[in-house]
């Protein structure tokens, strides 16, 4: 399949390689797709980062209030589980609010099933998502410096 993976290149040095799960969320792992393939990812910081649960990022003006410029979308909850790697959408209150703003798991996070939509898994490069500076927001966030599908 075409365009199944997405390559986060992190300032660290690091790649964070992710498969794509359009089985669970095909409109959001479009979404992604098309962000990542028009640079919108690219230079955005990981804005929240929180040891033993997630690393969130995808806003714009990293500051956990900005999406892109395209409506939000449908949310598409499975019964994936929220694990280690694992790659969901960020959203407000709103479920149907997920836009640009994505997290990655650093450890079980099950409480969040069926609550957010899950559209990818970590399955190389974890150990830079765990070497990201913490915080909310970190003192000096750890920045995607390009985001690739391939």
């Amino acid at each position: 399949m075409a365009d199944d993976t997405l390559t986060l290149s992190l300032d660290s040095g690091g790649d964070v390689v992710i498969k794509l799960r359009p089985d669970l969320a095909p409109g959001h792992v479009e979404r992604i797709t098309q962000l990542a393939k028009d640079g919108f990812y690219d230079g955005v910081v990981f804005h929240r980062v929180i040891p033993g649960f997630m690393a969130q990022g995808g806003d714009p003006t990293g500051t956990g209030m900005g999406g892109s410029k395209l409506p939000d979308l449908k949310a598409e909850f499975s019964r994936e589980p929220h694990v280690r790697g694992v790659c969901s959408m960020a959203r407000a209150m709103n479920p149907n609010s997920a836009n640009s703003q994505f997290f990655i798991c650093f450890d079980d996070a099950t409480f969040l099933d069926g609550q957010y939509t899950v559209w990818g898994e970590v399955t190389s490069g974890m150990e830079h998502v765990d070497a990201l500076p913490k915080g909310e927001p970190p003192k000096t966030p750890g920045k995607i410096v390009k985001a690739t599908i391939s």
